[in-house]
């Protein structure tokens, strides 16, 4: 299954799994991210989405998220396009009703390296409810990967993915995406995990949001995405000495 899903992201950019993940983890996230958006203000300017709620700094908030971020079949595509690589901005995405569309956008715009590239992020939509063309569901330009200094315009052809609950969705940094209008009258609610390659400064900084003693009791595969990892030969090293072993020590 991981090649087929190398290959359709490779081709167009995005790909899906379906069934990922179970009901429960499902409705477990949702109930606890529910929570956490009560204490949580809309966004701060029209590509947050003012009607829209962000949690950030997920993995300090919640366990409910883990086994997606480490998600083996994930990861196996994240091994095959990116490599090394760790968590770069994860967010719950919260639309609201009434919220407009997101700007279409690239993920990876935010490093200063010229198109065409090198894959440097690869995201991963986690629906944690039913994605409608209504109420909000990821648009993508398919192929859009390949362009250099393209844009779209009015004219360009979007795909909205329609998807359930437990699916996977995987996106490539550098295709047009962006987030649809909710048009019902009830938010729509999942999780994206922005994975960037590991030489580079990851959007949030996981080290100072998850607390090294929280950090401690996660899974190994879990530190290293959060950021107590080395991008070969020795990138991330702490006085010399692997950062994992800031963990370990009394």
């Amino acid at each position: 299954m991981v090649d087929d899903v190398v290959a359709t992201l490779r081709a167009q950019g995005y790909a899906t799994i379906p069934d990922a993940i179970s009901a429960l983890e499902v409705d477990t996230a949702r109930h606890e991210l529910e929570d956490i958006l009560e204490r949580t203000p809309p966004g701060r300017d029209d590509f947050e989405g003012r009607s829209t709620r962000r949690v950030y700094a997920l993995f300090a908030k919640t366990r409910a998220l883990d086994t997606m971020a480490t998600h083996p079949a994930v990861l196996g595509v994240l091994d095959a396009v990116l490599g090394d690589y760790q968590l770069s901005a994860p967010a719950a995405i919260c639309i609201g009703p009434g919220e407009v569309a997101q700007p279409l956008h690239p993920d990876d715009a935010i490093y200063p390296v010229a198109r065409p590239h090198q894959e440097l992020v690869v995201n991963v939509m986690w629906p944690l409810e039913e994605f409608t063309a209504a109420n909000g569901a990821t648009r993508i330009v398919a192929g859009s990967h390949r362009w250099g200094d393209e844009r779209p315009g009015p004219a360009t052809p979007v795909t909205t993915v329609e998807m359930p609950a437990r699916t996977a969705l995987l996106y490539l940094g550098s295709v047009w995406h962006g987030g649809g209008a909710n048009q019902t009258d009830r938010a729509r609610l999942g999780v994206v995990l922005h994975y960037a390659s590991a030489w580079l400064r990851p959007v949030e900084n996981h080290v100072l949001s998850v607390p090294p003693a929280m950090a401690k009791t996660l899974s190994p595969r879990l530190q290293e995405l959060l950021g107590y990892n080395i991008a070969p030969p020795f990138i991330g090293y702490v006085d010399g000495r692997h950062p994992r072993k800031l963990l370990s020590a009394n």
